[in-house]
């Protein structure tokens, strides 16, 4: 028996006036998506605790059947575990994102969705700079980046109240700095790393080509080392984890499940779906158990780009969803498939939201329950509803 799960990140989404009051997943053509509706089940999970972020860390924890508010400790760690960065019990791992600010405003979260290469000397530059024997930083991918503070519990620091930059596009970053005991360690390095890096040749190059400068560092998601019982042991099953994204091989690590690293795979618009879909069957032939995840819609909320959102839900549909139903089309006692959002990242506002969300299930064992298409309006018509998202798993790897 295969399964399959795979995530449209932040597909989900508010009806639009441009779209005749339609959300991007009724607008999009996506006849895959609709066949696992019609021919399995539609439901809905609410995949963000009460009282937690709708952030997509505690969203794919529990998809991957792990309850946040037990297991949760962070969004740093997570992203260290997949830079092969240790840490021990009393350190404190943050997400450090380059951004670009103009005046007192955030400007962009992510500095133009800046190379990797670019990105790696900034950040080895500012570890030059501002690193101590304390405090180090680790280049990541593109924008996504890690700072690791050793003894970082001796000043509270995860305790620390911090803005994912994302949620804060357009608004005075001075007014969302860090909060707390402690804030004005993370607030020196952030302003310190301004006046270094508005200055560097790289964004002089990036100011002349008009993109936007990588010209502050931002820290946020902070946590301590979590302790997670391996997947195999939850579960009774082998699997691997197919992303473009620290945040989810880093998780996939920790569970002792195989990281793929898909070329081709960047976590943006232009990742490469059909590499991805081949990636996962392969990975099928000695597993049992497979986690696909795709950034693109997520990039698209968050950039406010109604057009991309659409298009990466439709390539999700037809270069993953499809060909893994195109593979498995003789074989559907052999196999189940879940195709979800992890949380909804609605055009209208650029920014994650905690309502639940739609997940549709096709296999073995699974009987169809008349839903017509894979979208919002039709999963509220179901009466399978998840209120703690991590049972879900059980649900979906059960008969």
């Amino acid at each position: 028996m295969k399964y399959i799960i795979i995530v449209g990140d932040g597909m989900a989404d508010y009806p639009l006036k441009e779209l005749g009051e339609r959300t991007p997943l009724e607008a999009a053509h996506t006849p895959n998506m609709d066949y696992i509706a019609k021919n399995g089940i539609l439901g809905r999970v609410q995949t963000i605790p009460e009282k937690m972020n709708p952030a997509s860390d505690v969203a794919n924890l529990s998809i991957i059947g792990y309850d946040p508010k037990e297991y949760y400790t962070g969004r740093g760690p997570l992203e260290a575990a997949n830079l092969g960065v240790e840490l021990e019990a009393d350190d404190v791992a943050f997400r450090c994102n380059l951004i670009t600010i103009s005046e007192d405003t955030l400007t962009d979260y992510s500095a133009g969705h800046i190379s990797s290469e670019e990105a790696a000397i900034l950040i080895k530059f500012i570890d030059q700079k501002l690193g101590t024997d304390r405090i180090k930083f680790y280049p990541g991918i593109s924008y996504r980046h890690l700072m690791l503070v050793k003894r970082g519990s001796e000043e509270r620091l995860e305790a620390l109240k911090c803005s994912a930059p994302h949620d804060i596009i357009g608004q005075s970053f001075s007014k969302n700095m860090p909060k707390g005991n402690d804030a004005d360690i993370l607030i020196k390095l952030m302003t310190e790393s301004r006046l270094l890096l508005e200055k560097h040749e790289i964004n002089q190059v990036r100011l002349d080509l008009k993109e936007n400068p990588a010209n502050m560092i931002w820290l946020w998601g902070q946590g301590k080392k979590p302790a997670l019982p391996k997947f195999v042991d939850k579960y009774g099953l082998k699997g691997s984890v197919i992303s473009a994204v620290d945040l989810i091989k880093g998780m996939g690590k920790i569970l002792g499940l195989n990281v793929i690293n898909v070329p081709g795979a960047t976590g943006y618009y232009d990742t490469d779906y059909k590499s991805k879909a081949r990636a996962a069957l392969e990975s099928l032939k000695n597993n049992d158990f497979v986690f696909v995840h795709i950034e693109a819609p997520d990039e698209a909320g968050h950039n406010g780009d109604l057009r991309e959102k659409i298009t990466a839900i439709e390539k999700i549909d037809q270069l993953i969803v499809g060909q893994i139903l195109a593979a498995f089309r003789n074989k559907k006692d052999d196999f189940r498939i879940l195709v979800l959002p992890d949380h909804p990242t609605p055009i209208s506002i650029r920014t994650h939201t905690q309502e639940p969300v739609i997940f549709g299930m096709f296999g073995k064992n699974i009987i169809p329950k008349g839903s017509t298409s894979y979208c919002e309006k039709e999963a509220e018509k179901s009466e399978l509803y998840f209120d703690k998202g991590y049972e879900l798993m059980k649900y979906f790897i059960s008969g």
